[in-house]
C-alpha cells in the first residue's frame, strides 16, 4: 500500500479506472446478452403463429386418425352384436311400412306371411310379398289376400307374381303409404354383414329376427336370420333399414333347403316379372302391367 498522499491518490484512481472498465465489459456483456435474448424472442413472437397453425392442425390430424382407428376397431363389434337400440330403431323406422299377410292354402288352412311398401301414389300402394304365401290366390277361383297393420285389415288385389323366385305383387287402396327404401349400391350387401328379416306381426306393428350374411350371389342372398312363416315376403335390410333382399321360406335356388339357413331374393331380382323398373333400377318401381 502507497504511503504517501500522492500514493494513496494513485491507488485509488487505479481502482476507480479499473472498477469503471470492469463496470463498462460487464455492460457491454448485458447488451450484449439482451440483445440477443430480444433477437430470440422476437425470432420466436414471428414465427408463433405459423407453428400454432402447424400445431393445431397436427393435433386435428392426430384426433381424426385416431377416431378413424377406433371406428375401424369398432366395425367388427357392431358386425358381431346389434344392440337393443338398432333394434328399436329399425322397428320403428319399418313398421309402418310393413304389413302383415293372411290368406288359405290349397286345403283351406291359413297360410300367413308379410308384405312390404315398395310405391305409393295418391291413389294406391304395391306391396311385394311371398309367392308361397299367397299361392292358392293365384289359382281361381281363390281364397282372399288380407293385410293388417295393427287394429285394420284391408283387402288386397293379388296383381302379379313369379313362383320359380317366390315373389308377389299385392295391390290396396291406401294411398301415400310409407315405404322401404332399397339399398342403392349392388351387390346390396356383403359377406359377413349383419342382417334382419322383418315382419308385420308385432306388439310395435313389426318384429325383427337378426342374422349374418353367409354368401352373395345374384341368384340369393344366403343368411342364418331366422325366417317364420309370418316373416316370409318381409324385407331383408340391412343396419341402416334398407331392403337388399325379400325373405323367403321356398325359395331354393341350389334346388335343396339348407337347415337354419335361409335363401333371401335380392331386390333387383323383383324387377325381373313383378316389378317395372326403370333403367332395372328397383329404387323407383311401379306395377308390372
Amino acid at each position: 500500500m502507497p504511503s504517501t498522499i500522492v500514493g494513496i491518490t494513485m491507488f485509488v484512481l487505479a481502482a476507480a479506472v479499473g472498477a469503471a472498465f470492469s463496470g463498462t465489459i460487464l455492460y457491454a456483456y448485458y447488451e450484449f446478452r439482451l440483445d440477443k435474448t430480444e433477437e430470440r424472442v422476437s425470432s420466436f413472437v414471428d414465427g408463433f403463429e405459423d407453428r400454432f397453425k402447424t400445431a393445431t392442425a397436427t393435433i386435428a390430424a392426430e384426433r381424426d386418425n385416431a377416431k378413424a382407428e377406433i371406428e375401424e376397431a369398432l366395425e367388427p363389434l357392431r358386425q358381431i352384436r346389434a344392440e337393443g337400440e338398432t333394434l328399436a330403431e329399425l322397428t320403428e323406422k319399418l313398421a309402418p311400412a310393413v304389413w302383415f299377410v293372411r290368406s288359405l292354402d290349397e286345403s283351406g288352412g291359413p297360410s300367413v306371411g308379410s308384405a312390404f311398401v315398395v310405391a305409393s301414389d295418391s291413389e294406391q300402394s304395391l306391396l311385394l310379398t311371398s309367392y308361397n304365401t299367397v299361392r292358392a290366390a293365384t289359382r281361381g277361383p281363390g281364397p282372399a289376400v288380407f293385410v293388417r297393420k295393427g287394429d285394420t285389415e284391408i283387402k288386397a288385389t293379388l296383381w302379379t307374381w313369379q313362383e320359380d323366385k317366390d315373389l308377389a305383387l299385392l295391390i290396396i287402396d291406401r294411398p301415400d303409404q310409407p315405404k322401404v327404401a332399397f339399398a342403392p349400391k349392388d351387390p346390396p350387401i356383403a359377406i359377413g354383414e349383419r342382417l334382419f328379416a322383418v315382419s308385420g306381426l308385432g306388439a310395435r306393428g313389426a318384429a325383427i329376427s337378426q342374422g349374418f350374411v353367409g354368401d352373395v350371389s345374384t341368384v340369393g342372398i344366403q343368411h342364418d336370420a331366422a325366417v317364420g312363416a309370418a316373416f316370409q315376403g318381409g324385407p331383408l335390410v340391412n343396419s341402416k333399414g334398407e331392403a337388399v333382399g325379400i325373405a323367403s321360406r321356398a325359395y331354393s335356388p341350389l334346388g335343396f333347403s339348407s337347415e337354419g339357413v335361409f335363401f333371401g331374393i335380392p331386390v333387383k331380382a323383383a324387377c325381373d316379372k313383378v316389378l317395372e323398373c326403370p333403367g332395372g333400377d328397383p329404387a323407383s318401381p311401379g306395377a308390372r302391367r
